[in-house]
């Protein structure tokens, strides 16, 4: 069924690092979420109505708020469809993760209020009635919100959409309060006891839940995240394929939108290349990254020794130091000042963002003692610097 759609729904589907074809995605699967969800508040509003159920009525609103959330979410992605203008050069392409925000904040209005009306079921329960269509209804809406979980996660795999993955989880979690809901009234039927306030309670908690991880998913690209690792590798492989480049480093990306990124780079080059020849170099990664990856990339370039083997030798050292005293941290542009009585070793000392100042004073002269036993004449010039690309542990918790 998806695939269905969205062959005939979005044109040019295969092209997902396109503004356009995004947006068609976009618009399908808002609009796909208005239908189904009206249709789901209309059905479970008249069963709550026959039953005289919270839990019911509850979902039945949840549902609607999802409708609702789909119309923002379809207005958020037509304004960030916009195109870049004085105002703003880099685009609109925020304003999808503005309307998300939006919509956690109406899923944790809707939870908060019947989070309310079921403490008010506890304290007074109503009379509930139990009938088998009304079961046999909610168990078919818990099979609509499943498919449409999995919909929304295909499409937001696909192009990589926060938006659409925040939308999964939360039908996925509408599975699991209408699961709920059922559970309650075959409770009631088959002992007499009434539990739908608390069951209520309990769907107005997972909504409101559902609301704060939707609003955490979409604040973290409005803060600014760390470069995905698997982005990181994508964009230095581009670079480094180029002839006369050897290497790369600083990788950092802005995100100005789903599919509108800004990045730099350094770039190392053979210090023995003619100047102009790297500019020229640097020009075409550049304007191939615009074209190919649909990246704004500005590129620095770092002069590299990559003849002198006593440099080299020197800068093997270093690397095998860094690399066994801690497998986390890295080196980068790497110079040598050679003299009689004393070799200064210079280089930037990457490790984790989340190492204390202590960790990286450590590090540093651990480092500089390993270094020296190798040659007493090593002196070395350490800069600190803190990777910007996501750690193992992050991505593990993702």
């Amino acid at each position: 069924m998806t695939e269905f759609l969205v062959r005939h729904f979005v044109k040019n589907h295969e092209d997902v690092e396109k503004v356009s074809v995004r947006t068609a995605y976009g618009v399908l699967a808002s609009a796909v979420g208005i239908f189904c969800n009206v249709l789901l508040f209309v059905v479970k509003a008249a069963v709550g109505f026959l039953l005289h159920s919270i839990s019911v009525t509850a979902d039945a609103f949840n549902n609607l708020s999802d409708a609702g959330s789909s119309v923002i979410g379809l207005v958020g992605v037509k304004m960030a469809s916009k195109p870049a203008d004085e105002d703003h050069p880099f685009g609109h392409g925020r304003i999808e993760y503005i309307a998300a925000l939006i919509v956690a904040f109406l899923v944790m209005q809707v939870g908060f209020t019947f989070f309310k009306d079921a403490i008010g079921k506890i304290r007074e329960p109503e009379m509930m009635k139990f009938r088998l269509i009304s079961v046999i209804i909610l168990v078919l809406s818990v099979g609509v919100k499943l498919w449409m979980g999995v919909f929304n996660r295909k499409l937001g795999q696909r192009i990589d959409s926060k938006v659409m993955l925040a939308t999964a989880a939360d039908a996925l979690g509408d599975v699991i309060t209408t699961s709920a809901t059922i559970a309650s009234l075959l409770f009631w039927r088959m002992t007499g006891i009434n539990i739908d306030g608390f069951v209520g309670l309990g769907v107005s908690l997972v909504v409101m839940w559902a609301g704060i991880g939707i609003a955490r998913d979409t604040l973290e690209p409005l803060i600014g995240e760390p470069v995905p690792a698997e982005e990181y590798v994508r964009i230095s492989r581009f670079v480094e394929k180029y002839d006369g480049i050897v290497g790369s480093h600083d990788l950092i990306v802005h995100n100005y939108g789903p599919g509108r990124s800004m990045a730099s780079i350094h770039a190392e080059v053979p210090n023995i290349t003619d100047i102009e020849e790297s500019h020229e170099i640097i020009d075409k990664i550049e304007r191939d990254a615009a074209r190919k990856l649909g990246i704004f990339l500005v590129i620095h370039m770092d002069p590299v020794e990559t003849k002198d083997e006593q440099v080299l030798v020197a800068k093997e050292h270093v690397e095998g130091v860094v690399s066994r005293l801690d497998g986390k941290a890295s080196i980068h542009d790497f110079r040598m000042v050679d003299g009689r009585h004393q070799i200064n070793l210079i280089f930037d000392l990457v490790v984790p963002r989340e190492y204390s100042r202590e960790q990286q004073n450590t590090l540093s002269h651990a480092v500089m003692e390993e270094l020296q036993k190798i040659d007493e004449r090593y002196q070395c010039v350490i800069t600190v610097e803190m990777s910007f690309v996501a750690s193992a542990r992050k991505g593990q918790e993702e």
